[in-house]
């Protein structure tokens, strides 16, 4: 059964990018929904989280299925935004991976939806950016694993990682992997995705860096 928190299932096909595809070196074959626009000009991919903006239900409801929170911050005409989503979000294995993997609740930088902070105080969607620094986008933000490990914190405090602006496609994943991994306890990004080049060179795999 689908959860009334999520949005049903697009019937448009996807129109994948083959050469971002066959450089990221994906092998699954089914390919992602084309995200739609919404009514303020945000890209919407269809398995994004249909959240009552309550953060601390949502990552109740995330841990609950044994996934990661994360908070995607955009704005309209946003080119980096589109970027994000024709691109990055367009290769199947990297769309696999994070649904799988995350519930990504996508907020508007400009929007005025009412949010509920993880300190319990309410604002409006660009009141909240404020709150948490958000000065452009996209903005990717990783939280704890837990209600009980965030506490009363608000969100700016509550999270482990954050993606601030556009990274490539091997960038990008591998941020959504440090996290689920959990890495970040141990050591800083840009070592955990150096170890990760230098290991698939080792296996004779070619690796781009953007």
């Amino acid at each position: 059964m689908i959860s009334r928190r999520r949005f049903g299932a697009m019937a448009a096909g996807a129109a994948l990018l083959p050469a971002a595809g066959a450089a990221f070196g994906e092998t699954e074959k089914s390919q992602p929904v084309k995200p739609q626009m919404s009514d303020d000009g945000l890209y919407i991919q269809p398995w994004f989280l249909n959240s009552f903006l309550v953060l601390k239900d949502d990552l109740a409801e995330a841990a609950a299925a044994g996934k990661r929170f994360a908070i995607m911050w955009e704005q309209k005409g946003c080119p980096y935004c589109k970027e994000t989503h024709m691109v990055n979000l367009a290769i199947p294995e990297i769309n696999k991976y994070i649904r799988e993997n995350y519930e990504v609740l996508q907020l508007n930088m400009w929007g005025s939806r009412k949010v509920t902070d993880f300190d319990g105080q309410e604002l409006e969607e660009r009141a909240l950016a404020r709150k948490w620094g958000i000065t452009f986008t996209p903005t990717i933000m990783f939280m704890e694993e837990s209600v009980a490990k965030v506490g009363n914190r608000p969100g700016v405090k509550a999270e482990v990682s954050r993606m601030p602006g556009y990274f490539k496609p091997f960038h990008f994943i591998n941020m959504f992997q440090y996290v689920r991994e959990k890495a970040y306890t141990k050591q800083h990004f840009q070592k955990y995705i150096q170890a990760k080049a230098d290991e698939m060179r080792k296996q004779g795999k070619k690796v781009k860096i953007w």
